[in-house]
């Protein structure tokens, strides 16, 4: 019993810290408190540092990374996520900055699935010239919970472990999920992002995080400099509305075609039907996968700073959104360097299986039955040259 009182106590005054017993410099935890929602749920940060001084944020608001400390070619650190420095901004204004999105991560058409024979009707929360789409999990997705967590040390990495159940009909979907994501800041100046899963009954599921990056640092400049590589030979073309077509089409020879490093804003105002549709890029592309592990699925190189970011994943897809709609609707966002953020200040390239996947049969498939497991990591890895 006291011990329980004492780690209430040490929670509430943000001084809890674990850290590795490794020398002088160790992995280190600690938390604080970040707010207390419309609600009342009190929000915690959970600040992880690893042995080069590297840091990131994580709340226990939408599973959300607040902050990342990244190195450039001088061994400076520069915040390279945008966000805000207050939680009624990012339950009012976000845009899903950080967080962990679900129970589907991007679109399903219609809002409708049929799944062994019965049709599901999911909050339909996006539209697009009048396509009406669920996005992101729906109205109140994971994004908008206040998941249960606790920090971890494990060898020289500092993690947190975060939890969240999401019941039978949430949203729209059946089954009970249990899930469980876990964050690590590595040696190798590497965040790892694992997340588990399993269901009492069959559900889709496509978990994956919407980290907004500016490689620049976060308010400083937009993101058309940056160059990108994705390793991937084909993308799944949309339609109006940004629902994919179903077809499976090659990047060669289109604005789609990133094998090769590219500007992000080289060719995103492009005369090209894509482009049209997602205002820029907002798109699925398939990864080259050798087999069902882990697979490089691209690089980012920002050439003022040196700073490049590398994408290994054992998700099939990767989304690459360039931050077209950042300023729309007249919603103004401040972000945490009181800069205000302008359209395509900011990018997201989000490992995923690929959008709509209930609805497309020649897609892989998202469903997860009971007695599965639903285990994949995706790893963001920062360095310099």
């Amino acid at each position: 019993m006291r011990n329980k009182s004492l780690l209430a106590g040490l929670l509430a005054t943000g001084v809890l810290c674990l850290s590795s017993a490794l020398g002088a410099t160790k992995a280190t935890v600690t938390v604080a408190t970040f707010g207390e929602t419309q609600d009342g749920e009190v929000v915690h940060v959970y600040t992880l540092k690893n042995r080069n001084g590297l840091s990131a944020d994580i709340m226990t608001y939408g599973a959300t990374v607040v902050r990342l400390m990244a190195p450039d070619r001088h061994g400076q650190l520069a915040d390279v996520l945008l966000g805000f420095d207050n939680l009624a901004d990012y339950e009012n204004k976000s845009p899903y900055f950080g967080c962990v999105v679900g129970r589907y991560g991007n679109r399903i058409a219609d809002g409708t699935f049929t799944l062994d024979g019965k049709t599901y009707t999911l909050a339909v929360n996006n539209a697009d010239e009048n396509v009406n789409a669920h996005l992101h999990g729906g109205n109140k997705g994971f994004d908008k919970v206040v998941w249960r967590a606790k920090p971890v040390i494990t060898g020289h990495d500092a993690g947190v472990t975060l939890w969240h159940t999401s019941p039978d009909g949430d949203e729209g979907y059946p089954g009970t999920l249990e899930m469980k994501v876990t964050y690590f800041l590595t040696d190798n100046n590497e965040l790892s992002i694992h997340y588990h899963a399993t269901t009492d009954q069959a559900t889709p599921i496509n978990l994956t995080n919407h980290m907004y990056f500016n490689l620049q640092g976060e308010g400083i400049g937009d993101i058309n400099g940056h160059f990108l590589t994705l390793n991937a030979d084909h993308y799944t073309p949309v339609d109006i509305g940004l629902i994919p077509t179903g077809e499976i089409a090659p990047v060669a020879g289109t604005p789609m075609d990133f094998t090769t490093p590219r500007a992000i804003g080289e060719r995103n105002n492009a005369d090209h039907d894509q482009i049209r549709f997602g205002g820029g890029y907002d798109h699925n592309w398939v990864l080259n996968q050798a087999d069902s592990g882990m697979t490089e699925a691209g690089e980012v190189y920002e050439p003022t700073t040196g700073r490049v970011m590398t994408i290994m994943t054992e998700e099939p897809g990767i989304q690459f959104y360039g931050g077209n709609f950042l300023e729309v609707d007249g919603v103004v966002r401040v972000g945490k360097s009181g800069v205000t953020y302008r359209h395509r200040t900011g990018f997201c390239l989000e490992t995923q299986h690929y959008p709509d996947s209930p609805n497309q049969p020649n897609f892989p498939s998202t469903i997860l039955r009971p007695g599965e497991t639903y285990d994949t990591t995706t790893v963001y890895r920062f360095w310099a040259r």
